[in-house]
């Protein structure tokens, strides 16, 4: 049983349609062999595949290039030479006409030069002007958006620093106020003294007042250090009637002192 007729027509599926090309052009180069061989034919066969690769056979007799040679011969048509400078030529030229291309479009997005365009051409302009400008805000919005999220971390950071120090000053005034107020607590809150001062400094993008106005006042926190925090001597009174001459004695003999 014989094959059925196949339609000649473009092959819409690409993996058939190269299958179909890859036999095809074996059988065709094939046939142009064997045309050469037995009936002693100058035979050439250039192919060039839809992906722009090249295929050729010519007959072991000859050249593809004295095949081509004999049909200008015989056909009495020749193929124009072109030079070096030429080719610069023609490519300069199609460049410069593809530059004024590019520029008439500018001139038409910024609405110059619109006298020479049709109807259509304004509603499609129109159209790409409008889709362009809508991607312009959709881009705008999400660059909105992201800094918005941005300082809003910025805010929780800060209110949770502040909220430490607070924290910090209350307990301090709390032991102030209960007597425990002495040289330590000073050294206490000395990491809390340079974190208000150093909080500015830590948070560059945002202004010196807004991360005073998160923090309680550095001159209360002097004035409350100053009120609440009483020094204490390292060395006894000796105008205290409590201090005997004995521990007198024992501290000079602690220094290396002798009278």
């Amino acid at each position: 049983m014989g094959r059925g007729k196949i339609e000649i027509k473009r092959i819409e599926n690409a993996t058939n349609r190269q299958v179909t090309f890859s036999k095809r052009r074996g059988g065709l180069l094939k046939k142009a062999n064997e045309l050469a061989v037995l009936c002693d034919a100058r035979v050439g066969v250039v192919i060039f595949s839809s992906t722009g690769k090249m295929f050729e056979y010519c007959s072991p007799t000859c050249s593809l290039r004295e095949l081509i040679e004999h049909y200008q011969t015989v056909t009495n048509t020749h193929f124009e030479e072109i030079n070096h400078d030429q080719q610069i030529f023609v490519e300069m030229t199609r460049m410069r006409n593809e530059m004024e291309k590019l520029d008439g479009g500018i001139r038409r997005f910024t609405g110059d030069d619109l006298s020479n365009l049709t109807l259509a051409d304004i509603n499609d302009l129109e159209q790409q002007l409008e889709f362009s400008v809508t991607k312009v805000r959709a881009r705008k919005h999400q660059l909105l958006n992201q800094q918005l999220d941005n300082l809003r971390r910025k805010e929780h950071i800060l209110e949770d620093q502040n909220s430490f120090l607070c924290r910090m000053i209350n307990e301090n005034h709390h032991q102030a106020a209960v007597g425990g107020g002495d040289v330590k607590a000073m050294v206490e809150m000395a990491p809390v003294l340079s974190m208000l001062t150093a909080a500015p400094a830590y948070y560059g993008e945002e202004s010196s007042s807004t991360a005073l106005q998160l923090t309680p006042p550095l001159h209360a926190v002097d004035a409350a250090a100053a009120a609440g925090f009483r020094l204490q001597p390292t060395q006894p009174n000796l105008q205290d009637p409590g201090c005997s001459s004995s521990s007198f004695h024992a501290a000079a003999a602690g220094h290396g002192l002798q009278l």
